[in-house]
């Protein structure tokens, strides 16, 4: 019966953030290829993986956007993960190449990303995630303007 129980919560947490992720979308995206070594011993990319190419394409995002983690940590500003989900919908291969893209929203002072990646070859949709961050300003909860400001310019008019 727990077992049921959760199974169910997790199905309806897969689904809110399917119906979100699909209706969004998407503003930057960032062409990958996997690497051998990224993969285990079933030939299949290791789920911990896909949290390093959705971080890897946050970054450069931001860089895209003239932001660098690097330099906001030099102020004092660091953005910081609070929250992970991912619902795997297919496994990426050695040598795949793939896109991981994404979307912004700012909720309250959490920074969201909602983000996806696709295997090229197929256009198939391999997992989606949604990524929460807080910024700490010297170690306290902020806000930082500059992430307000692309925030703000990923709205959907």
């Amino acid at each position: 019966m727990r077992q049921q129980n959760s199974d169910q919560l997790q199905k309806s947490e897969s689904l809110t953030t399917q119906l979100v992720m699909a209706s969004q979308p998407y503003i930057y995206e960032l062409k990958m290829k996997v690497r051998d070594y990224e993969c285990d011993l079933q030939g299949i990319v290791n789920n911990a993986n896909y949290q390093h190419y959705f971080e890897h394409t946050r970054h450069e995002f931001l860089l895209s956007k003239g932001v660098s983690f690097s330099e906001l940590h030099k102020q004092g500003i660091d953005a910081v993960v609070v929250k992970v989900e991912m619902v795997f919908k297919a496994s990426l291969k050695p040598m795949d190449e793939f896109l991981s893209k994404l979307y912004l929203k700012k909720e309250g002072l959490r920074y969201i990303f909602y983000q996806a990646i696709y295997r090229i070859s197929d256009n198939r949709l391999c997992i989606i995630a949604k990524t929460d961050n807080a910024i700490l300003i010297n170690g306290k909860l902020g806000y930082c303007e500059v992430l307000d400001k692309i925030a703000e310019e990923a709205k959907i008019n």
